[in-house]
């Protein structure tokens, strides 16, 4: 079992900055893939960036420039350090986690609990 918790949510104005991280618990998996989701409401969960073990990132278009996905292997965490924010990146963000198991090699996702992110004047 893996837990995923995520902090650094919060109301920011526009063209401000925060920093969201999520630290993955559970010695007996490997993190493989890592992403950050957001829903905002009314909406669809989308996807915003992803990071491989390896460090390949990729993003959605929309934040392209001013997001950056990080992630720290030997703390198990991965980060979203998000730049000139505007309103319409107010959402629920989620951390995602593709996960091995070391002993079984069975693979399993897991999901945040979500945290806030407003942006507004």
């Amino acid at each position: 079992q893996v837990q995923l918790v995520e902090s650094g949510g919060g109301s920011v104005q526009p063209g401000g900055s925060l920093r969201l991280s999520c630290g993955a618990s559970g010695s007996r998996f490997d993190l493989l893939l890592m992403r950050w989701y957001r829903q905002a409401p009314g909406k669809q969960r989308e996807l915003v960036a992803a990071i491989t073990s390896s460090g390949r990132e990729d993003y959605v278009d929309s934040v392209k420039g001013r997001f950056t996905i990080s992630r720290d292997n030997a703390k198990n965490t991965v980060y979203l350090q998000m730049n000139s924010l505007k309103p319409e990146d107010t959402a629920v963000y989620y951390c995602n986690a593709q996960v091995v198991d070391k002993i079984y090699g069975s693979p399993y996702m897991y999901w945040g609990q979500g945290t806030q992110v407003t942006v507004s004047s």
